[in-house]
């Protein structure tokens, strides 16, 4: 009777130990086999967090000039994208930056991403949203860059805008790009073609 108990157990035990081990394995085929799929996933994920950024235009002011300056884009046959229109169809503002309000760091800076590259006229322009100080004149940085799908970036404009007075609005640049993100020679000009203040000139 004592020796067929034991047997009994040691039968369980056997049992009980092959259950867990062909479950482990059972778990690591799964594994194996998913690890594809799961791959194929984070390069699908990779692919949409690139597709973003495509032409990417930054501005840039001293930190010790705590002022509401406004960063406005305008892409081919889309509305102007800036602070009260902060997404469009190829344009997104990513911050709207108000100088030392509600500011972790004392950077003054603001950008704007494309999806995609459609091909024809951009507009790139400052705004002096909040009040100057009489006599003070306030030196912006203006970057315009891009990057083909899944290329480097190459910054392909920059400036220095000048805004003295309130409700100032000028123009960085206005320029042409291919669907490629070329720019296409002879199309850059300054002339002033106010998005915000009045009717483009």
């Amino acid at each position: 009777m004592d020796e067929h108990d034991d047997f009994g157990e040691g039968a369980a035990e056997t049992v009980f130990r092959d259950v867990i081990f062909l479950t482990l394995v059972g778990f690591i085929a799964m594994v194996i086999m998913l690890l594809p799929h799961i791959k194929k996933e984070s390069s699908e994920e990779a692919k949409d967090h690139k597709a973003p950024g495509q032409v990417i235009v930054e501005m840039q002011w001293p930190p010790t000039m705590p002022y509401d300056l406004d960063l406005w884009v305008k892409a081919p046959g889309e509305q102007p994208v800036g602070f009260w229109n902060q997404g469009g169809i190829v344009f997104n503002l990513l911050r709207d930056d108000l100088g030392d309000e509600g500011d972790a760091t004392k950077q003054n800076y603001e950008v704007s991403y494309s999806r995609g590259i459609p091909q024809g006229e951009y507009v790139v322009n400052i705004h002096m949203y909040g009040p100057l100080p009489r006599g003070v004149v306030v030196p912006v940085i203006v970057t315009v860059s891009t990057r083909q799908e899944y290329g480097h970036t190459r910054q392909i404009l920059n400036s220095t805008v000048r805004l003295d007075r309130r409700n100032q609005e000028e123009t960085a640049f206005k320029f042409r790009l291919t669907s490629e993100g070329d720019l296409i020679k002879g199309s850059v000009s300054t002339l002033r073609h106010p998005l915000i203040t009045g009717n483009a000139q």
